[in-house]
């Protein structure tokens, strides 16, 4: 009796696996490895991401194409990566472990600077061009398509002409790395509120803070 009704209300392993993926999210992190560009401007997709992995009390292990720590809540999965494969071919290491992991794209959060934005702005959005950025145009291309999540960090772009890739590559200021903590806690929070509550309720509370 007891095996007729677990084959009457056994769910198809296609529903089951639906229903995983629905639970699965990748947080991807953009910026160039190496000790020479820790703490850049550039980096803060890293940054963001290791501060949310330290308050979690977790580590990144080094996987294929990149840097990798899970953690769950409530219910859901959530892989966060730091692609080893530079600024420019970011999009490779996404695209493998979205294929990896089976999570849908719009499961999938890239976080990244933007020079068009002033200091530690947050900007979320759900589709949009790579304005100009390398890694976001190479996410893109890899995904074929422009419409992804993407966290957008303000770098401001108080630099003179020219000099933007100098900009970018430089360290913060010192009263940039003080108000660091706050911006990163807010990041952390969006982040969470991203997988918890979708990106809607998540781009009405958190962006132009």
């Amino acid at each position: 009796m007891r095996s007729f009704l677990s084959f009457l209300f056994k769910q198809p392993t296609a529903v089951l696996n639906e229903q995983d993926a629905m639970k699965k999210f990748l947080i991807a992190g953009l910026g160039n490895i190496g000790p020479e560009y820790v703490n850049t401007r550039h980096n803060i997709g890293f940054q963001i991401l290791d501060h949310l992995a330290n308050n979690k009390g977790l580590t990144f292990d080094q996987n294929k194409l990149g840097a990798t720590a899970s953690f769950r809540i409530k219910g859901r999965s959530i892989l966060m990566l730091k692609p080893a494969t530079f600024m420019n071919r970011s999009g490779k290491a996404v695209h493998y472990w979205l294929e990896k992991e089976k999570i849908p794209k719009e499961h999938l959060l890239i976080v990244t600077d933007d020079i068009n934005l002033p200091f530690g702005t947050l900007r979320l959005k759900t589709k949009g061009s790579d304005g100009g950025h390398n890694g976001l145009a190479d996410v893109q291309q890899s995904l074929q398509t422009s419409q992804y999540n993407r966290l957008r960090f303000g770098l401001g772009s108080d630099f003179p002409k020219g000099r933007q890739v100098e900009y970018v590559l430089g360290k913060w200021e010192e009263s940039e790395e003080k108000a660091m903590p706050e911006r990163l806690d807010r990041c952390a929070e969006l982040i969470q509120s991203f997988v918890l509550q979708g990106v809607n309720i998540t781009m009405n509370t958190f962006n132009n803070t």
